[in-house]
């Protein structure tokens, strides 16, 4: 009995036998690195702040989640916001304060820090030249190239009376308006499309033209007044197109964004920008062109430049193969005959 108490109070000091403890709960390791892992983003995405550059942000977002099922994870994605110089300074013109890469540079400094590993671009802001170390793989199919007019007193421009105050910050858009309607006046009008849109509203302007593809990504067409054909306003070099640029030795970048690339998109850029390469004098050039499939398929490329004022306009044609090489050089050959045409002092206007 002795023997038997003791057994009885060692059982109740040390617990059950082992083999009929309850086991011990375990913290589950594939669980906390499940969620470590989703804390480090795959792609981090740079973009402007603005709405239309974050609606561009999140289209390419969306379409590499789609298409890549890593990446459709929580967290696998990030979008980081990057302030560029254009966005910093809105009371000049762009031309006064550089031109080109006012969009850029930040974002393009942001890639090759490492601090991000794409960037998503509005292609018409987009220099003709890269920073070495960056590569732009990709085109995203492009939207409608066309320019929207807006206005609260007449459905076209044909329809504004003489010295009605036109807003643009585009020296393009300037020019063409000049060139046709020279009884109205010109007024530089800078700031994203809700800024702009407040303007008009206030009476600043009577009039005002926005790019067609960014109200329609924005689901801001109801401001739409009427649309301007390509005759009577040829878009910016590139319009409605956006840009994906990743780094030159990214390989794993350079896969996930030739998933997403449209090519007929990119053979219509490139066509657009070598023709802008050859006539780029300097920012304050007024240059549109613009270059599609038509109905027959072939390569359809119309280019134009213009003095500021709108007093010269030169333009050509080009009608061939819709095929990356053939557009290229059909950009390079159109501007060349511009630039001819032109002559030499005309940069100089």
């Amino acid at each position: 009995m002795v023997s038997l108490r003791c057994a009885t109070a060692r059982h109740s000091l040390l617990g059950p036998p082992t083999c009929l403890a309850r086991p011990r709960r375990r913290a589950c390791p594939v669980a906390v690195e499940a969620v470590s892992q989703a804390k480090v983003p795959l792609i981090r995405i740079g973009t402007r702040g603005s709405d239309l550059a974050l609606a561009q942000a999140r289209e390419t977002r969306d379409k590499l989640k789609a298409a890549h099922s890593e990446l459709a994870e929580e967290g696998a994605v990030e979008i980081i916001i990057i302030k560029t110089t254009g966005d910093m300074i809105l009371d000049k013109p762009l031309a006064d304060i550089g031109g080109k890469g006012l969009f850029t540079k930040e974002i393009d400094d942001a890639i090759l820090q490492g601090r991000i590993d794409i960037a998503v671009h509005s292609m018409k802001d987009v220099p003709t030249y890269l920073p070495e170390g960056t590569i732009l793989p990709c085109n995203l199919p492009r939207e409608d190239a066309r320019d929207a007019f807006i206005c609260l007193t007449a459905n076209s421009l044909a329809e504004l009376p003489s010295g009605c105050v036109v807003g643009s910050a585009s020296l393009r858009r300037q020019s063409q308006i000049l060139c046709r309607y020279p009884s109205l006046k010109v007024v530089n009008l800078r700031g994203n499309v809700q800024t702009r849109l407040t303007k008009l509203k206030n009476g600043d302007v009577h009039a005002t033209l926005l790019a067609l593809a960014g109200l329609k990504r924005l689901n801001m067409v109801e401001n739409v007044t009427s649309i301007l054909s390509m005759e009577e306003m040829l878009p910016a070099v590139a319009q409605g197109a956006i840009g994906i640029a990743c780094r030159s030795n990214d390989n794993k970048m350079m896969e996930y964004l030739s998933s997403l690339n449209h090519e007929d998109t990119r053979s219509a850029v490139a066509c657009e920008r070598e023709f802008l390469t050859v006539l780029d004098g300097n920012c304050r050039t007024p240059i549109a062109a613009y270059a599609h499939r038509d109905k027959d398929g072939s390569c359809s490329f119309r280019g134009l430049l213009a003095s500021p004022d709108g007093s010269k306009v030169y333009e050509t044609t080009r009608i061939g193969p819709y095929s990356f090489d053939d557009m290229v050089e059909m950009g390079k050959d159109a501007g060349h005959e511009l630039k001819a045409k032109a002559g030499p002092g005309f940069y100089d206007c």
